[in-house]
């Protein structure tokens, strides 16, 4: 796990994480005649702790026993989608003196990582089909990860000497997902299984649309009631985002207050991206906000009106001009949007909202400018005699700062822009960042709502 230190807090500057390097294990290889490498026929085995089952932002731990001292394995991981979309990852080790090894203890020496990385088989996995993003679209079931154990250094050539099988499920023990159909509202909430009162969270994405679960699902886990909001393209909900009209979000707000397992008197407001931004809306428009988590949002409406009674607030203007092309063909658009100090009628009026926010900010997202939206947040609730907002910002993060351990989705199809995207990030800094600022996320949701009656 990375320690909440790891993280980078706008106020003290601190903007770079420091990697440790990690020299491949040295020792004698045993040799047989001629000075050829040979491996004792041991019986391995693949270790998994917890067995069987985890919850998937859980750390799991790998092992392997029963190897050779000092034989060199690769590792693979791999799992499908609902869609039929293969996962996989793959690293090389290689056993200790005792001929074991174990992935907390033993940097991998190539593949998709290198270095002590004992989450590495998960977050460094790719897909088979470009630009595909993993999404658990339902929560009910879990993702199947399974794991090889490979004689040498040949992740398709080797020896199978182990494999195992492992649940990653999205719904810890005892807590239960109810469908909400109220009104106009189109929802699912996420109840801990102990009798409550808890802390009540509103959890919104992005441009895709539908209904998404997986993370109100983990953060239930984790002693709050997270309702899933839908807003567009799910049941009968608008099949476009040509407008937004804030008191949809008004009425999924009263509901969730009013809710007899719900701890009042305000609830939180958990945004990524397009989510972000409404939140900043919602906040800025409605009572009863206590806190708020804005994942690379803007403080701009973009792509379509933000609406709330009498008032609008029109989106910025899409610059096309400064779309680039990146060496890999990808549109590269984080320059593409009028800034909203240009066009300030697009400036979502965070100056009106009593909401203690937490920033979580990805420095290479390349979506839009989510540091500069942060920064200039912070400078106008200051203005206004607000509360300083705390911005946590993660180098080499990219726009899609997902709950621990899912892949980096670096590239890929944007539904406002149409085509492939440039959406930024590095695997290892990104899947550090996922890690700290699910931590961070929580903390500031106990500290702000406090914790169950």
């Amino acid at each position: 796990m990375v320690a909440s230190s790891l993280a980078v807090l706008r106020g003290s500057r601190l903007c770079r994480f420091g990697w440790k390097s990690w020299a491949p294990l040295s020792g004698p290889l045993p040799l047989g005649p001629g000075g050829r490498t040979t491996w004792a026929r041991a019986k391995a085995t693949l270790v998994l702790e917890p067995a069987g089952r985890s919850c998937w932002d859980e750390p799991l731990g790998i092992s392997v026993r029963g190897l050779a001292p000092g034989q060199p394995v690769t590792l693979r991981a791999a799992l499908r989608d609902e869609k039929g979309a293969l996962f996989r990852a793959h690293a090389r080790y290689r056993a200790d003196a005792h001929g074991q090894l174990d992935l907390a203890r033993a940097p991998a020496l190539g593949g998709s990582f290198a270095g002590l990385e004992p989450m590495g088989l998960l977050w460094a996995m790719q897909p088979d089909r470009p630009f595909w993003r993993l999404v658990k679209r339902d929560v009910q079931t879990p993702f199947v990860l399974e794991l090889d154990v490979l004689d040498g250094h040949e992740p398709d050539g080797g020896r199978l000497l182990a494999k195992a099988g492992h649940e990653r499920h999205f719904l810890a023990p005892g807590v239960r997902r109810v469908p909400v159909r109220e009104g106009r509202v189109r929802a699912t909430l996420f109840l801990p299984p102990e009798p409550g009162p808890f802390p009540g969270i509103v959890d919104l994405f992005g441009v895709g649309g539908g209904l998404l679960e997986y993370r109100a699902s983990l953060l239930a886990g984790k002693g709050f009631a997270v309702m899933a909001l839908a807003y567009y393209n799910y049941d009968d909900l608008p099949k476009s985002m040509e407008t937004m009209r804030i008191e949809y979000f008004e009425e999924a707000v009263n509901y969730l207050r009013s809710h007899p397992k719900v701890k009042g008197p305000g609830i939180g407001l958990l945004g990524i991206s397009k989510g972000g931004e409404l939140s900043l809306a919602m906040a800025s428009f409605l009572k009863g906000i206590k806190a708020a988590v804005i994942i690379n949002g803007s403080v701009a409406a973009v792509g379509n009106t933000i609406y709330y009674k009498d008032e609008t607030i029109p989106p910025v203007s899409l610059l096309r001009n400064r779309i680039k092309m990146t060496k890999d063909g990808l549109k590269d658009v984080v320059d593409a949007l009028q800034s909203p100090l240009v066009e300030e009628k697009s400036f979502i009026p965070v100056e009106r909202s009593d909401t203690t926010f937490l920033f979580l900010v990805g420095q290479d997202d390349h979506n839009w400018k989510s540091e500069f939206y942060a920064e200039e947040i912070s400078k106008r609730l200051q203005a206004h005699g607000k509360e300083k907002p705390q911005i946590i910002c993660y180098p080499e993060a990219g726009h899609y700062l997902e709950p621990p351990y899912f892949p980096l989705f670096k590239a890929g199809m944007h539904q406002l822009v149409g085509t492939n995207i440039l959406f930024g990030g590095e695997p290892k800094p990104h899947a550090m960042a996922q890690v700290d600022a699910w931590q961070q996320l929580q903390t500031f949701f106990h500290k702000q709502l406090g914790s169950k009656s």
